[in-house]
């Protein structure tokens, strides 16, 4: 099993022991699980978006089409 397999079910295995115990371990999953998303974000916007870390569009490819992107 991967890595990040591993990391999703543990962050969803947290937000659910931690519901509706009123202690804050409910938010602090939950922020732990969206720090996550973010870092997913991150890499798929690095990936994806090679404009450069401003988000300007980069130049098309040659016969790229600009909705394909």
């Amino acid at each position: 099993m991967s890595s990040d397999t591993e990391k999703h079910q543990q962050l969803l295995s947290a937000l659910k022991a931690a519901q509706g115990k009123g202690d804050g371990s409910f938010e602090e999953a939950v922020t732990r699980a969206f720090e996550h998303v973010f870092e997913h974000l991150d890499r798929l916007n690095s990936h994806v978006s090679q404009g450069g870390p401003d988000g300007e569009d980069r130049h098309l490819k040659p016969g790229e089409s600009p909705t394909l992107r």
